[in-house]
């Protein structure tokens, strides 16, 4: 039933091993890395004088804005204790922003929420996130293949060949959002395919959008299938993960998740909304108390599953200006890059939208000529790695002090 004995284990002795792990990557950072060097500095503090929760949590939190600014001024390996020729792997998420993969087996830790979620031996995934550049399509490969699970890299998109695959081979388990799996759904179901008794799926991992209880309903009904959920960040891998139960998410054992106040960056009680900070347990990239930018709190009830952890209570929002978009980060900075190339451009606004589940951009954009709207879409998906849809507008329509990025999506 349990992937580790870590995941039954008393509470008060998950926190020793815990505190073990942070102080190991607090001793690193302030030993090799730049980033963690300079928020000491900042701090007039050394790793010693912080000797217990308390005082760790006062360390003031990394946001991903400066990791972005840092590493375009400094280089990735400022922030490593490695040469960047000794990870596994290196990726760029937007931002843009190098994430690195260090060599330990699980670095991403993803096997235990899989386990959880009911994936076993012998299943095959059709894994549907990215392998190119980002890093979610090898993240979550690799804790299959640890599992004993075959692995189709099927990718996003191509959905009519996604149905092929699903028809013609007996996939068992999804990997992917839940917004996608709906849309392969319904293409199959036009198409006429009986996605009950054609598809031998039984079971659907998701994460990289927040998913509704409508959502995850409308899916389970169309495919007779379990639907569970993950939670996890470009940067540290998996910080939560549901299990059979489906009462939140069982934080990650093998990172410290605090729930903080987004302006002090010191932790709130439990039960309170605050800002998801994460610190993971590995050291070639040490990352202390990195800030997600994600709203959430803490559930520390006791789970029927058996489980100790405990729980986040699902997402509650972004702190900050920048909100995430099938898996993507959308960062009103980058998309000004874009807006810089067409001069004849004197005001714009990106939309996030939601319809029936489905995540898409509107981009309005004042200009007084016309917009070349095909080249301009493919210059924003080169950079944004997603498509608009592009609305033009006269100068003068959007207010002044109209924010860039507007999220109006709802997730009742």
């Amino acid at each position: 039933m349990y992937h580790s004995v870590y995941e039954t284990e008393p509470r008060e002795k998950r926190m020793k091993r815990k505190w073990k792990g942070v102080r190991e990557v607090v001793l690193e950072a302030e030993h090799s890395s730049g980033e963690f060097q300079a928020r000491l500095e900042a701090m007039g503090a050394c790793a010693r004088d912080f000797k217990g929760w308390e005082d760790f949590g006062k360390i003031p939190p990394l946001r991903k804005r400066d990791i972005i600014q840092w590493q375009q001024e400094y280089g990735l390996g400022w922030f490593l204790k490695c040469q960047p020729g000794q990870l596994s792997r290196v990726y760029q998420s937007p931002g843009p922003i190098f994430d690195p993969e260090g060599m330990d087996p699980d670095y991403w830790a993803w096997s235990e929420a899989f386990f959880a979620a009911g994936f076993r031996p012998g299943d095959l995934t059709q894994m549907t996130f990215s392998y190119h550049m980002t890093p979610a399509g090898l993240m979550f490969e690799q804790p299959l293949r640890d599992i004993g699970c075959g692995v189709i890299p099927a990718g996003p998109g191509n959905t009519d060949t996604q149905i092929e695959l699903l028809t013609r081979l007996p996939v068992t388990a999804f990997v992917g959002m839940a917004s996608y799996l709906k849309e392969i759904g319904e293409r199959a179901l036009a198409l006429g395919v009986d996605v009950r008794e054609d598809f031998a799926l039984e079971k659907a991992y998701v994460a990289a959008e927040p998913l509704s209880e409508e959502l995850r309903g409308d899916v389970e009904e169309m495919f007779g299938i379990t639907v569970r959920e993950g939670y996890g960040t470009a940067d540290v891998g998996c910080v939560a993960y549901e299990c059979t139960e489906r009462g939140g998410l069982h934080l990650s054992n093998y990172r410290h998740v605090e729930i903080c106040d987004p302006t002090t960056g010191e932790p709130v009680p439990d039960g309170d909304i605050g800002e998801v900070v994460v610190t993971p347990f590995f050291t070639d990239y040490p990352l202390v108390r990195l800030a997600t930018g994600d709203m959430s709190s803490i559930d520390a009830s006791v789970c029927a599953c058996g489980r100790t952890a405990r729980k986040l209570t699902g997402w509650k929002g972004r702190v900050d200006d920048v909100t995430k978009v099938k898996g993507q980060f959308v960062y009103p900075e980058q998309a000004s890059t874009v807006f810089a190339r067409y001069p004849d451009v004197s005001g714009w606004q990106i939309l996030v939208k939601n319809d029936k589940g489905r995540d898409f951009l509107v981009v309005a954009v004042e200009t007084v000529t016309s917009l070349n709207t095909k080249k301009f879409c493919t210059d924003f998906q080169s950079v944004m790695k997603l498509k608009p849809v592009v609305e033009t507008c006269a100068p003068g329509t959007l207010p002044e002090d109209a924010p860039r990025l507007v999220d109006e999506r709802t997730f009742d």
